[in-house]
């Protein structure tokens, strides 16, 4: 009988949990970069094994609410975690355990669901420190089933974490058929990759100010067409994202265009605007609209 279950990776925003996803899935779903805040809704992806599917659920980090979005952001953590079967707490071996990692321990304690603790990006320390996070790590979660070093950028202790998997997953169907690795449609991959392209390029609060909705993807003479807008806070932020003689946004294309070709195995023609949508993050219709 195959295994299989929802899985939430969580943690604190930046420490790996959208790369980790991308790695145990096999597949680029999820937006990567090396700001807090990259992943602002559930992404799903699927990873499988011999005789076992498991359903990642990629969350936001969790944090304390600033503004309409990071509260969408949080409750859908919140109500996420609930839900699922068991949970990979990612923790960053290059920083310090923090009162963020003790928050988090606590609020998987409460749900009473297996906790693997995750110590990512082990790759970017020494040895010593690695077994100094687990050792804390071990006391900020007394009942963990097991925890894994890992490196989800190189691949470093994923065979050992992905056997975690049959032990934590109930009996069941597969969720999804073979060569399915996200309930994204077309559109939402597309905008996650844009944005991604966006944020790894930009500065300050510009990445956390930008949101990217798909307007069209439509059939070209080779591959496919997408219109897409790009929309930022403040007319500044506008001429930070088309950049000077349009460079940025020149090159932001080419970076999404090179994914999305990668992942859909055709080419992709993108047609990228950037408009300004003041105070965005704190209009719910907006926020809506964008699916956030």
């Amino acid at each position: 009988m195959l295994r299989s279950g929802l899985v939430a990776l969580a943690g604190r925003p930046n420490v790996g949990k959208s790369t980790l996803a991308n790695a145990l899935a096999g597949e680029h779903v999820a937006a990567v970069s090396a700001r807090p805040q990259t992943t602002r809704r559930r992404v799903l992806a699927v990873a499988r094994g011999d005789g076992w599917q498991a359903v990642l659920l990629d969350l936001p980090g969790f944090q304390r609410p600033a503004d309409r979005l990071t509260e969408r952001m949080q409750d859908t953590v919140d109500r996420t975690v609930a839900d699922t079967d068991a949970a990979l707490f990612v923790l960053n071996a290059a920083e310090e355990i923090g009162r963020g990692d003790r928050f988090i321990a606590e609020r998987l304690a409460s749900t009473g669901i297996p906790v693997v603790v995750v110590v990512n990006q082990v790759d970017r320390v020494a040895r010593d420190r690695v077994a100094e996070v687990i050792a804390q790590a071990a006391e900020l979660v007394p009942s963990f089933r097991a925890i894994h070093p890992v490196s989800a950028l190189t691949g470093e202790g994923l065979a050992a974490l992905r056997e975690e998997f049959p032990a934590l997953l109930p009996e069941g169907p597969p969720y999804f058929p073979e060569g399915v690795s996200t309930d994204q449609t077309d559109e939402e991959m597309a905008a996650e990759m844009i944005r991604e392209a966006a944020i790894q390029r930009l500065r300050d609060e510009v990445p956390h100010a930008l949101a990217v909705q798909v307007e069209d993807i439509t059939p070209a003479r080779t591959g496919r067409r997408i219109e897409a807008w790009i929309f930022v806070e403040t007319e500044s932020q506008k001429g930070i994202v088309v950049g000077k003689g349009g460079g940025m946004i020149r090159d932001i294309g080419i970076q999404a265009r090179e994914v999305l070709s990668r992942t859909w195995g055709e080419p992709v023609h993108l047609d990228l605007q950037v408009k300004v949508r003041p105070k965005w993050r704190r209009d719910d219709a907006m926020l809506d609209r964008l699916g956030l």
